[in-house]
Formats: structure tokens, sequence, C-alpha cells
């Protein structure tokens, strides 16, 4: 005899679906779940609604090609006139923006200075400020490392008195500027102009809806879910109320705490904020990559507490740092530091170090390919007629030909102005003169090298004087001695095709004496320039290191590589990972 029991409501299919991440189970403020609240009558006003934890990613159904679509698909308002403005203005963020500095200016013209005051407004300004580097940024946005739960409650606090919306808004937002950089769906694209990316932005309703970007993981942290539902009186209490009372209860200045620590602060901090969407996308270098807009500059890191080395933090968005150099300013990297080495922070990310190498590397390539192309060169191998030895040697009766390292050089225009005198350039043409132009009459500089490539004329069959490539005299000899009336009994006596190829043997190996040494590569014999080795159509220095755009291809020896894929990466076996991570102290 069975008994009845109640049946039990399921968690939603998705609980039951996912587990915790491993990226979850590192943040001491998780949280899956939570019982369910009536909204406030405030935050119903300001249209705020409570974070419902999920485990289900905002893209996870976009198609591949989901960025193309969406731009050519979406449809846009029109541009905003005079006569629309007032109905396209987000009203919300207008009066924040406009009623806050007339706050302060109001309180400067009406206030006494306090130098107890405007210290505490300073300090302050770094509060609220390091709230959104250091929390809204690089701990919730990016992931940079994990903070504790404490560290996570003063973050969102301090955070909330920058005034910037709460974490998952402004995540949710910063994630979307990260992913479709530079594009349509970029909620401050700098390509929509220096104003837009600053404040426009929030000013005016945007044309197009922004792209999807994921933030379910914050809807499973406890402090963001805390700071969403109580924004509102957040706000008010960590912007103004925190400020004054410290300035009132503290020397007295209740009405300089109002407008200078409160109003004029936070002013700054907004503006300080903004400039990292305006300013980084515009003032600087781009040491990194030149693919976005992103900027490195240390005014920029002035005005936003460290955040104005941009084209770092967008090729490395995971890196808890935004400078990388000790002399860099980013007092957000050393707060988090700091934080680490009293156990409040952990897991600290940073990009391998090789990796970042790479990047550096990758941009003094381009900055030299750009140089280069500004530059002459001369012409290439494949560009030049190939000409024989005797072909050279007739010409150069009419031109001052000069062959050096395989190259057939014109010159004609340059023998009277020859530093060395004329007289070396007239005893060259018509000739090899490899060895006496590299050491053995003089040791030409770089210079010299660059000039005479620029008076390339030809090739020289064979890369170099070749023997067997020239009309051999010992066959003329032959001939002459065969078809001579007394040449039976001479013929008979002496071997003189023997004679021929032993005279050209002597020549041949003191040819490939002067310019390989004792130890040649070439096999005996054979022509220099059917040798791919240093010694093959010398170029300059300059030439040699010439950037060349290459496409990757299918290389010979593909089929006798192993067909066994690899079992570990390269980025394991290094360690780079585990940096990358932060689990690598």
């Amino acid at each position: 005899m069975s008994t009845a029991t109640a049946p039990q409501t399921p968690p939603p299919a998705e609980l039951r679906e996912r587990r915790p991440s491993p990226v979850d189970k590192l943040d001491p403020a998780f949280e899956p779940t939570t019982p369910e609240k009536e909204e406030s009558p405030l935050n119903k006003l300001a249209g705020v609604h409570n974070i419902k934890p999920t485990f289900e990613p905002s893209d996870r159904h976009i198609p591949d090609n989901y960025v193309t679509y969406t731009i050519q698909h979406q449809k846009y308002l029109p541009p905003v006139t005079w006569k629309t403005l007032l109905q396209n203005i987000q009203w919300i963020s207008f009066l924040a923006l406009t009623i806050t500095p007339s706050i302060a200016i109001y309180g400067i013209f009406t206030t006494a200075w306090n130098t107890k005051t405007a210290i505490w407004s300073v300090i302050y300004y770094f509060i609220t400020g390091l709230g959104i580097t250091a929390g809204y940024h690089r701990l919730w946005a990016h992931r940079a490392y994990n903070a504790s739960v404490p560290l996570q409650f003063a973050l969102a606090l301090a955070g909330a008195g920058a005034v910037e919306g709460s974490i998952k808004w402004w995540s949710r937002g910063h994630r979307a500027h990260h992913r479709y950089t530079d594009t349509k769906l970029d909620p401050y694209s700098a390509h929509e102009g220096f104003w837009h990316s600053h404040v426009g932005w929030m000013l005016v309703k945007p044309r197009g809806k922004i792209g999807v970007a994921d933030v379910s993981d914050l809807s499973r942290n406890k402090v963001v879910r805390w700071q969403h539902k109580n924004y509102v009186p957040l706000i008010f209490t960590m912007g103004f109320i925190v400020p004054t009372v410290v300035a009132g209860l503290g020397w007295g200045d209740w009405w300089g705490g109002f407008y200078f620590a409160g109003a004029a602060r936070l002013v700054f901090v907004h503006h300080s904020t903004f400039c990292v969407n305006s300013l980084a996308h515009w003032l600087g270098e781009q040491p990194f990559d030149n693919k976005h807009t992103p900027r490195d500059h240390f005014i920029t890191a002035l005005c936003t507490v460290g955040e104005g080395y941009h084209n770092f933090h967008h090729q490395f968005p995971m890196d808890f740092r935004n400078a990388i150099k000790w002399y860099q300013y980013d007092p957000t990297k050393w707060f988090i530091w700091t934080m680490s080495q009293f156990k409040l922070a952990s897991h600290l990310k940073r990009f391998p170090d090789n990796e970042i190498k790479k990047g550096q590397y990758t941009m003094k390539l381009q900055e030299l390919q750009e140089q280069a192309d500004k530059l002459q060169w001369p012409k290439s191998s494949n560009e030049l007629p190939v000409i024989s030895w005797d072909d050279f040697k007739a010409e150069s009766k009419e031109r001052a030909l000069v062959a050096v390292h395989g190259f057939i050089h014109d010159c004609s225009s340059f023998i009277e102005d020859h530093p060395g005198g004329a007289h070396l350039i007239k005893r060259a043409i018509g000739t090899d003169a490899t060895t006496a132009f590299f050491g053995g009459v003089y040791d030409h500089s770089n210079a010299a090298h660059n000039m005479l490539a620029m008076m390339r004329v030809g090739i020289l069959d064979g890369g170099m004087e070749v023997e067997h490539l020239k009309r051999r005299p010992a066959e003329s000899v032959a001939s002459s001695v065969t078809n001579s009336p007394v040449s039976s009994a001479s013929a008979s006596s002496v071997d003189i095709q023997s004679l021929a190829d032993q005279d050209e043997d002597d020549r041949l190996y003191q040819t490939q004496l002067n310019s390989q040494g004792p130890h040649p590569k070439a096999p005996f014999g054979q022509p220099q320039a059917q040798v791919a080795d240093r010694w093959t159509l010398s170029v300059p220095p300059s030439e040699k290191w010439r950037i060349v755009p290459t496409v990757p291809e299918i290389r010979p020896g593909l089929l006798g590589r192993s067909h066994s894929l690899e079992k570990i990466t390269r980025a394991d076996s290094r360690g780079e990972t585990a940096e990358l991570i932060g689990e690598k102290a």
C-alpha cells in the first residue's frame, strides 16, 4: 500500500539543465536563486525592475551573420532635426547631466572656499571613480579578477555614488561596446563623432538598437542584484548624502559638502568616464592594433583614473591592467593589486607577455611597411632580363656595365663621381667585380650597396662569371689545330682536349674560391646561381630586410606530417593560459 505525496514544483528548465560554471564557482557572490520580492513603488516609478537569475545567455540563438544582418535590416529612426529634438531627448539622462553641473556652478558663486572640503571632494572623486573603473569596468564588465563579497559591496556602493546607472545596465552597454566597436551596434561608436561618443548617446535617443550582449552571469551575482534593486535610493545616498554628511559632521561645511563633494565632484566623475568613450578613441597612439579607433595616451589616463591606455585595453580586455609599464599612470591597477595583497581580490588575469609583444611587433612591422611604401626600391630579379656572359661582354663595350654578385649594373652616370676614383670603375667594366666590391679593393658601406642596386639593368646567366657558360678558348685552340695541315702528327702526340678541360677546371675552381672561399657550397662545376644560398644574387641589407606580405599556403611536405592532433596546446604547455585566467602566480 503506497501513500501519495504532493507533487513538487520542479525548478525552471534552464536551472535544471545548467550547472554552475567554474567562473561562477570562483565568484564569492555567486547565488543562482533568490526569493521573489515585489518591486518597490520607487523602482516602479523609475522603471527599475528586479533582476531574475538565469543561466540562459541572451546571445545564445543569434545567427553567425548577426552583425552584418542586423546592421543591414534593422529599422533606424530618422535623423534628429531642430523640429524633432524635444521628442528625441532622453529626459532622465538629460536632467542628470544638466541639473548637476547647474547646482555645482551655483555653489561656486554662493559658497565660501574650504580647503578641507576641497581635499575631501578629491578623495571622494577617486573613491567613486574607482567604483567605476575597478568595479563596474574591470570586475563586472570584463571579469578581469575576482573580488571578495565585502569588496564587491564596497565597489557597488562607490559605483552608485558615480550615478552612471546600475552595474547590470552599465556592464551590458560596455560589453556591447567591446563586441561591436565602431559599428552601428556600438552604443557609443567613435565613428558617430566625438560629441556623440562623449555624451550625445545619452542625451538623444539612439537611431537604432544596440547589439545584443550577454550579462546572464551578472544575474547570478547577489551583489549586482542587490545594487540594482536598491539603485534609486543608493544614488541619492552615495551621490549626495554621504559626501554632504562627511563634510558637515567633520568640519561643519554642510553646503560645501553638498555643492563641491556632491555636485561638482559628480560632474568630474561623469566626464572622466565619458572621456574613455571619446578622448580615448581620438587622442594618442595605437601600439598594439589599428583595426579600431582606441588609442593610448597619458593625458587620457590622467583624466580617467588610469583608463587612458585604451588601445591595450581593447586588445586585451580581460587583463586587470590598463597600463603595463611601471611608469604609466594606472591607479586602478595598483588598487586591484593592493586588494589582492590583503586577500580581498584574487585571480588577477594577465595576458601573456609573449602575446602582448606580438601585437607590438605587428604594429612596428606595419609602421615600417608604411615607410617602405614611400621609398623607391631597385628592380627585383624577377623584373630583370637574364643576360649571357658573352652578351654582357659585348654590350659592355658600349656601356659601363659591371657585374657584381649576379646583377649587371650600368655605372655610366656614376663613373666620374666615384669616391675611390673613376679608374676603379673603368677597369671593372665588362668584368665580374664581386671580389673587389666586397672587400677585395674596398668593403663598401650599406649606402653603397643601396646605390649600386638602383643601377641594376640585368642578371648574369648563372649568377656570376661561370667558365663553362662562356666560350671555351681551348675549344678554339683544338679546332684550329685539327684544321691545320700539320695537325695529325701533333694531335696524336698531345691530348689537346684534356689540356683544355684541365685549364677550365682550374679557372672554375679559382672563380668559386674567390666568391665562396675554400669550402664552396655549390657542387664543383655547377653554376652558382642554381644554388639557393647567401652568395646567390646578393642584395643590400635594406632590401634583404624589406617586408613582403605573404599569403598562407599549403607547403610541400604536408603529406609527410603527423595526421593525429597534438595532445596539448603550446599555450597550455608554456603556462600562457594559466596566466590569462589568473591562476598563475
